[in-house]
């Protein structure tokens, strides 16, 4: 049996694009949210073991445990085996067409849970302890005989029915029940809202749900295009954004949790059940880059329809309708993942200055759109407004892609990015795409910011590009300039940055600090900038060193290929909130360039011979 106090690569992640479920390795959902990624937990074990909330459904006996996704899905299965038998625990969230679903009469939101003996005779536990409102209360649970059990609240009703019987204790409901070999049983718990509730059925209702499940979630995955090296890693990479997207808007959140700690016991805990545009750029290169243009095109109609109202200024992230996220407080009755104190809900970030969302944006449209496509009339606008606002803005300092809470600082990352927002700019502008630019104006700031990041972005002292202007810190987020296609990454300027990178950042073979801070922080790795190393030794044609480094760095993936947002260099844990948008797009990304410089190679190869 795992240890009780579990660990955050322990988790797996269900859902079905509108919110999701973190399910351990001991068969316990210890987080879940309804109807919304952002809406108030009803299990909150995961940041509150005592008072969270959770629902358990474990073997009585010690049992070893392993699991795997259905291959192409986001369908659990866990298998536990103890002395006596085997059992197998599916656990999925019911998902497929809107057409089918209306004509099933499927609830509005359904988590289902459905055990199999396989081999003996295993004695199970079930304990089903909701909470509501991160875990402030205790709801009443009313029998409502063959329809299950029931929560009301206000116009909300939760539905739990079950294929067994499950006894009151206090305010949870818990059974234990031996299951021979063959013997199945069903879990459906539901959530409506502002509508007639639909009571789901179980028996071969739940089989035909989880096979339309499957289909749907695989019929998704064979949409990918992509072909090359760590496939399995790349589409698993793509199944975890399609959990994070908000499927009603398109929005991808950053991460499906809030405060699980990038240092446990400090206070660097924040809330991440938002949209970044940051991940813009990123995210609409990946899901481009393996096929999934509509996906990708669903993004970019969200960031046009979140940015309308504060334009030409934008705001670091939004909820998932494009409105402004929830203030940021504290919920000081919760301990805390690990003691880790406090636990937030909402993100302040979203009132920072963090100029380099402007290339982020762009460079989204400028790739979604290709080079023949046409610009429709807001579109042209708002890259207007950009291309005004950035050559107006670009000099001042801001709080850079780290957030970091303080005095801002002219980060060079920041100057990179409006550089590329004017560059991209200037390109969609030179096709014919974008029309009443002042491109005099664009390309007169665009050489200035070059001037300026290789004037005082550079330390002639160090021979390296640096954080800040007035920094000697290097930042692995520097190899960006290459990414963009700011500098070549066989530059001299380029290869001696990354020198510099690599003799001050790199802990251990496949992890990378973002910056020397973090350092002197007693941080974890940044999970994203492994994979920025791996585009960028793929950029500058070294390819061994680039799989060498990407398999190293995949090693700290769980068992089920996930990864949190950092990872503890010394016990290579898991640190942060999980699972990562950011990360899982940086393989994804990291998989393109390498498979692009292999071809390239391969290419040069050819011609050679000839």
């Amino acid at each position: 049996m795992n240890a009780e106090v579990p660990k955050i690569q322990d988790y797996a992640v269900i859902g079905n694009g509108r919110s999701a479920a973190l399910v351990s390795n001991r068969g316990a959902i210890d987080w879940l949210c309804w109807p919304r990624f952002d809406s108030a937990a009803i299990f909150a074990a995961i940041l509150d073991p005592k008072i969270g909330g959770h629902w358990s459904i474990r073997p009585a006996q010690e049992s070893k445990t392993s699991r795997r996704y259905i291959d192409n899905t986001n369908v659990l299965e866990t298998e536990f085996v103890t002395a006596s038998g085997k059992i197998v625990m599916t656990d999925f969230m019911p998902v497929t067409s809107e057409e089918k679903k209306r004509k099933l009469l499927w609830p509005e939101h359904e988590l289902v849970r459905q055990i199999r003996c396989e081999e003996g005779e295993v004695e199970v536990i079930v304990d089903f302890s909701p909470r509501l409102d991160y875990g402030r209360a205790a709801p009443k649970i009313k029998n409502n005989g063959q329809l299950g059990w029931k929560i009301d609240i206000g116009a909300c009703v939760f539905v739990l029915r079950s294929e067994i019987e499950l006894v009151r204790h206090a305010d949870n409901l818990a059974a234990k029940i031996a299951l021979k070999h063959g013997a199945t049983i069903s879990f459906s718990f539901s959530y409506s809202a502002e509508a007639p509730a639909v009571i789901p059925s179980l028996g071969d209702s739940i089989t035909e749900k989880l096979n339309l499940t499957i289909d749907w979630w695989r019929n998704w995955a064979a949409q990918s295009k992509y072909r090359g090296p760590y496939e399995r890693q790349v589409t698993r990479s793509a199944l975890v954004l399609k959990l994070l997207a908000y499927a009603p808007s398109g929005a991808i959140v950053a991460a499906l949790t809030t405060s699980l700690p990038e240092s446990p016991g400090r206070d660097w805990n924040w809330d991440y059940r938002f949209a970044w545009l940051r991940d813009a750029a990123f995210t609409v290169h990946a899901l481009y880059g393996i096929g999934y243009e509509d996906d990708a095109k669903a993004f970019i109609d969200w960031l046009l329809h979140a940015t309308r109202l504060t334009r030409p200024e934008l705001r670091t992230l939004y909820d998932v309708f494009g409105e402004d996220p929830m203030s940021e407080r504290e919920l000081p009755h919760l301990n805390g993942f690990a003691g880790s104190r406090p636990v937030r809900i909402g993100n302040a970030a979203s009132d920072q200055v963090q100029l380099d969302v402007y290339g982020e944006v762009v460079e989204a449209v400028s790739h979604s759109f290709g080079e023949n496509e046409k610009l429709d009339r807001e579109m042209q606008k708002m890259l207007r407004q950009c291309a005004e606002f950035v050559s107006k803005h670009w000099r001042e300092p801001d709080n850079g892609m780290w957030e970091y809470r303080e005095k801002r600082r002219p980060y060079t990352h920041s100057r990179l990015m409006c550089w590329v927002a004017l560059d991209r700019i200037l390109q969609m502008a030179g096709r014919g795409q974008l029309r009443k630019i002042d491109m005099k104006k664009c390309e007169a700031e665009r050489e200035r910011i070059r001037e300026q990041i290789e004037r005082e972005g550079w330390n002639m002292k160090l021979e390296t590009y640096v954080q800040a202007s007035d920094s000697e810190e290097v930042d692995a987020n520097l190899l960006l300039l290459a990414y963009h296609g700011f500098a070549e990454a066989s530059s001299p300027r380029m290869q001696q940055t990354h020198a510099r990178i690599r003799e001050k950042l790199l802990p251990r073979p496949g992890l990378v600090y973002r910056n020397e801070r973090s350092l002197d922080l007693r941080e974890g790795a940044f999970a994203l900038c492994s994979f920025w190393e791996v585009d960028f030794l793929a950029r500058s044609s070294r390819l061994d060193e680039a799989r060498e480094f990407f398999d190293a760095a995949l090693g700290f993936a769980n068992d089920v290929d996930l990864f949190a947002e950092e990872i503890d260099p010394q016990t290579g844990d898991a640190l942060g909130n999980f699972p990562q948008a950011f990360t899982h797009l940086g393989v994804i990304n990291a998989a393109l360039s390498l498979r692009d410089a292999e071809a390239r190679a391969a290419n040069l190869d050819r011609q050679s011979s000839l």
